[in-house]
This record gives structure tokens, sequence and C-alpha cells, in this order.
């Protein structure tokens, strides 16, 4: 159930997220009121801690959360992602693997 709690908060992370943008400075009340998904996010994140790893849990929600909220501004809002760029990204994700992988070790 905590990797159920953790994809939630994930989501609902990406959500909040990739809504920001379109609050304007939250002067726009729809997208303002769609970022109270991160009300969600941090409740079911917390809800998650309960039996994982602070660390894994950590790694993991920043990590995906990182990489689709990416993935989001290169497709909703057209924005560009360099070279740089995705080489962070995957160093990132590189991280987050390792960290799942032998973080408990």
């Amino acid at each position: 159930m905590e990797y159920a709690f953790l994809a939630i908060a994930i989501v609902s992370e990406v959500i909040a997220t990739s809504y920001l943008k379109q609050t304007e400075g939250f002067t726009k009340l729809i997208p303002s009121l769609i970022c109270a998904a991160y009300i969600v996010c941090h409740y079911t994140f917390a809800k998650s801690l309960n039996r994982i790893n602070l660390n894994i849990g950590y790694a993991t929600w920043c990590g995906v959360g990182l990489i689709v909220t990416s993935l989001v501004s290169i497709f909703a809002y057209k924005e560009k992602l360099s070279t740089v760029g995705i080489i962070g990204l995957v160093l990132i994700t590189a991280g987050c693997v390792m960290v799942n992988a032998f973080g408990n070790k």
C-alpha cells in the first residue's frame, strides 16, 4: 500500500506543478484550485513514509516527479530541453535507480 501512496503523491505533485504556470501567479482561479493537489501530494507522501525509508521515498518522488514534469513541459508547453538538460535528467534517473537498488544495504 505504501507504494500506492507514493504513486498518488507523484501523480498529484506532477498535476499541481504542471498547472503552476497557468495560475499566472495565482491570479487565475481554476488552475490555482488544481494546485491544491499539493495537499493530496504531501498527505499521501507522508503516508508512504510509514513503511518506506525517507531516502528511498524522497529519491523516487523527486526523480520521477522531475522527469514526468519535464516531459509535461516539453509536450504541453512546447518548451525545449538542452543537451545538458537531457544529460542531467539521465543522471538524476541513474541516481534514483542507485538509491532504490542499494539504499537499504
